[in-house]
C-alpha cells in the first residue's frame, strides 16, 4: 500500500526543515548535550513527585531550548511558537 502524503505530512515537513538547516539537527551534530544531564539534574534540585501536579518538562530540553533560544534572539513567545509548530 502507498503511502498517502497530505499538506501537512510530518515526514515532509521535517525534510523542510532539514533542506533549510534545522537548528536542532545542527545542534546535536555540534554539542553534546547529555553530557550536561547530571548539571542540570543537580540545579533542578528534587524530581517532582506524583502529588506535585503536572510532571516537570526534561531538564535536558528546556536547556536544548534555551540555548536556542540564546543562539537566535528568539523571545519566549517566538520560542514557544517554533516549539507547537514543531509539535504539530
Amino acid at each position: 500500500m502507498a503511502k498517502q502524503t497530505g499538506f501537512w505530512s510530518i515526514e515532509d515537513r521535517l525534510e523542510e526543515f532539514s533542506a533549510v538547516g534545522d537548528p536542532l539537527e545542527t545542534l546535536n551534530r555540534t554539542v553534546e548535550i547529555e553530557r550536561f544531564r547530571p548539571i542540570l539534574e543537580r540545579a533542578v534540585g528534587r524530581p517532582r513527585g506524583i502529588k506535585d501536579g503536572r510532571p516537570a518538562m526534561a531538564v535536558v530540553l528546556k536547556f536544548r531550548m534555551l540555548v536556542l533560544q540564546s543562539l537566535h534572539g528568539l523571545s519566549l513567545e517566538a520560542t514557544e511558537k517554533m516549539v507547537r509548530d514543531r509539535l504539530s
